[in-house]
């Protein structure tokens, strides 16, 4: 009880654990490398095409192979080496890094449309490596750590994900403005590299599943049938889905930087900073401070507070409106960030972690990069500012709709399940 006790109090208990911090380390890195990546090339399709179509394409051609085939990568993660599953898929990724940068430095050559679909192509190669990598990592959150720990390590997990969001996108336009697309391509390469290093210094751990079957279709069901059977869970990566299909903006920020702010790639990526700087600063929080007790109230609080956020911003004509609602929404973002990820690691046995991570990576994949296109679908037909109105109020409808059906979980003490 002493030893529980001093790790709840403890805000760096997640760090006692040497592997933990390789894999938060190579978190890190892989996640400021993606979106170094998404700031500068979101700003070079829409410099290219000045079409708000184009730009959620984007996240379409990346949502479509992760959303394919990550369930069947938590299959693969669960059920054989998670050490090669992240060697082989961040391999993979860097790989098509490599690539882009290649074709980029020989543009010269080729028409717009080829090099769009160079870009798209290996934006599609990345999801379909992030259909492994992303279920894998996650799972390995709790595995890498004992259960006392583990509100700690999801915390920790997703501050290093909202730190790489921050220097990433922040320096993205500063690098694209002072050395160029191509070699902000080669920053991210590097990155990549690094974080495969990391990865690799983590080791395989068994998991000794009951009822283990090697039977693929079998298997994704098992993970499908626990989140659609456990409310908790099912209701908690859905608000997230809703919220953030219709309330994101991230995909539409080069518009406002370019056309509505006036504040150009520089401003774009203070712009896209903004929300990750708000979440990280509460995240630190968090460490200290358990958003737990009473975790469902705090849930909905944080995704009301995220839509009010969204409504500011798409009115706000003043940069420095526009950063404080961005940052806010980050804030409020990142408790409900912590809340899901803590559920889904105490509720979820060690021998489904990465199906049941996988599921949720489709509702992510959903709300996020099929978010993205349908921002930018959004913003085609009924106009930017109009479309970001409609996810505004969108998001608060959800939160009103999910509190009316979840009174029962108001009160809902969340307990691991080993």
């Amino acid at each position: 009880m002493q030893q529980k006790s001093l790790q709840k109090h403890d805000p760096y208990a997640a760090f006692r654990f040497p592997e933990f911090r390789f894999l938060v380390s190579a978190n890190f890195l892989l996640t400021m490398a993606g979106m170094i990546q998404e700031v500068a090339i979101g700003y070079e399709v829409y410099r290219m095409t000045h079409d708000p179509l184009a730009l959620g394409m984007i996240g379409l051609v990346e949502a479509v192979p992760f959303m394919s085939l990550t369930l069947f990568g938590g299959h693969i993660a669960d059920m054989y080496s998670k050490r090669k599953v992240l060697i082989w898929s961040v391999g993979g990724i860097a790989f098509s890094s490599i690539a882009l940068q290649v074709v980029m430095r020989l543009q010269y050559l080729f028409s717009m449309s080829s090099l769009l679909i160079a870009i798209y192509a290996s934006l599609f190669v990345i999801g379909l490596c992030r259909a492994f990598q992303s279920p894998t990592t996650t799972s390995l959150r709790a595995i890498l750590v004992t259960p006392e720990v583990i509100e700690n390590a999801s915390t920790w997990g997703s501050t290093s994900w909202q730190l790489g969001a921050i220097l990433g996108p922040a320096a993205a336009g500063f690098l694209y403005a002072g050395i160029g697309f191509t070699n902000t391509l080669l920053l991210v390469t590097i990155f990549v590299i690094f974080s495969f290093a990391f990865f690799s210094r983590i080791n395989d751990r068994q998991i000794v599943a009951t009822g283990k079957t090697d039977n693929v279709l079998t298997s994704i069901k098992e993970g499908i049938h626990f989140v659609f059977d456990t409310k908790i869970i099912l209701y908690s990566i859905s608000l997230d889905l809703f919220s953030v299909l219709f309330g994101g903006v991230v995909a539409i920020l080069p518009i406002y930087a370019q056309d509505i702010l006036n504040v150009g790639p520089q401003g774009l990526g203070i712009l896209r900073a903004a929300p990750s700087i708000g979440a990280l600063l509460m995240l630190f929080l968090l460490a200290r401070f358990s958003a737990m007790y009473h975790a469902w109230r705090n849930l909905l609080l944080a995704v009301t507070g995220f839509g009010i956020c969204i409504l500011v911003f798409a009115i706000s004509r003043s940069m420095l409106l526009s950063v404080a609602a961005l940052f806010l929404s980050g804030a409020s973002d990142s408790i409900s960030v912590v809340i899901r990820a803590t559920i889904l690691q105490t509720m979820t046995p060690d021998k489904m972690r990465a199906r049941v991570q996988a599921v949720n990576g489709i509702f992510l994949a959903s709300s996020n990069e099929v978010g993205a296109f349908e921002s930018g679908l959004a913003a085609k037909i009924m106009g930017t500012v109009p479309s970001v109105i409609f996810g505004g109020v969108m998001t608060l409808l959800i939160v009103g709709t999910v509190f009316r059906r979840t009174g029962d979980l108001m009160k809902m003490n969340v307990r691991a399940k080993r």
